[in-house]
C-alpha cells in the first residue's frame, strides 16, 4: 500500500464545503470521484480540516492510500485534468505510512479579508466581505492580540446541535498569532490567525467580534470576558464565509520518505 499527500487550492463558492454529501457538490467529493476513477479502487480521502460552504483554500491538505502504480506527479496531472477548474492540486507527493492529513497536522493558518473601498471590484467580490463603513482599526488590532494564547473559545464556536455533545467537548484552543493589517493597496483589512486547531465557525466569530470592537459596540478587553462567559450569544456575529480562506496547514516532517 502506498501513501500520498495532496496540497489543494479551491474556490469554495460553488461547493457545499469540503466534506462529502449525497447529491451535493463538495471539494472532497469531487476529488474522491476522480481518484476512484483513475485507480479503480474505493479510495478514501482524509482532509486536514473541514471548510464550510463558500470558504476557500490555498493550502488545504489531504491524504489517501492506494495500490496504484501511478507516481505523485501522474496523480497531480490526472486530477488537474479531470477536476473542475475551481479545484487545483498544487502539489502531490508520496509520503510514509505514518502521515495523516488531519492527525499529523500541528497548526493551521486562516485569513479573512474585509474590503473597505466604496465599490468592490468584480474580480474580488467572491473572496471578501464588503464593509465600507467607519471602523476603529486601532482598537481592532488590540482586540486581535487578545486572541493569542490558550483560551476557552466556547463563546466563538458553533453548537454541535447536541446539548450533551456541547457540554462534553473541549473548547480550549491555542492561538499562536493573530494580526490585523491593511493590504498594500490600502483597500482591504486582512486578518490572519495561526493556531493549532479551530472549532467550527470559530474564525468567522472571531472576525465578527473584531467588527463589533471596530464599531465601538465592544472594547478589546471584552474578549477576555467572553472566555469566562462561554456564551455564544455574547460574542460578535458569524461573518459570511466568502472572506475566509485556509491559507496553509502545518505538519511535522518525519513522515517524509
Amino acid at each position: 500500500m502506498r501513501h500520498f499527500k495532496l496540497t489543494i487550492a479551491y474556490d469554495g463558492t460553488d461547493f457545499h464545503g469540503w466534506q462529502m454529501q449525497s447529491n451535493k457538490p463538495t471539494i472532497q467529493g469531487e476529488i474522491v470521484g476522480v481518484l476512484r476513477r483513475v485507480t479503480e479502487e474505493n479510495v478514501q480521502l482524509y482532509g486536514a480540516g473541514r471548510t464550510d460552504a463558500g470558504v476557500h483554500a490555498l493550502g488545504q491538505v489531504a491524504s489517501f492510500r492506494t495500490q496504484s502504480g501511478l507516481s505523485a506527479q501522474e496523480f497531480q496531472r490526472a486530477l488537474n485534468a479531470l477536476l473542475p477548474s475551481t479545484i487545483r492540486i498544487v502539489a502531490a507527493e508520496e509520503v510514509g505510512p505514518d502521515f495523516h492529513a488531519r492527525w499529523s497536522a500541528v497548526g493551521k493558518i486562516y485569513r479573512y479579508r474585509l474590503y473597505r473601498g466604496r465599490v468592490v471590484p468584480p474580480c474580488v467580490y467572491r473572496y471578501v466581505l464588503h464593509y465600507p463603513f467607519p471602523l476603529d482599526e486601532d482598537a481592532m488590532r488590540i482586540a486581535a492580540s487578545r486572541y493569542v494564547g490558550p483560551h476557552d473559545f466556547a463563546a466563538f464556536a458553533a453548537s454541535t446541535g447536541s446539548e450533551d455533545d456541547d457540554r462534553e467537548r473541549s473548547t480550549v484552543r491555542e492561538i499562536f498569532s493573530s494580526e490585523l493589517v491593511r493590504s498594500e493597496d490600502g483597500q482591504e483589512l486582512v486578518y490572519t490567525v495561526k493556531g493549532r486547531s479551530f472549532l467550527r465557525y470559530m474564525v468567522r466569530k472571531m472576525v465578527g467580534t473584531l467588527l463589533e470592537v471596530g464599531r465601538g459596540k465592544m472594547a478589546p478587553d471584552d474578549i477576555l470576558r467572553l472566555y469566562e462567559l462561554r456564551d455564544r450569544s455574547m460574542s460578535g456575529p458569524t461573518v459570511p464565509p466568502q472572506g475566509l480562506c485556509m491559507v496553509e496547514v502545518l505538519h511535522d516532517e518525519p513522515w517524509r520518505i
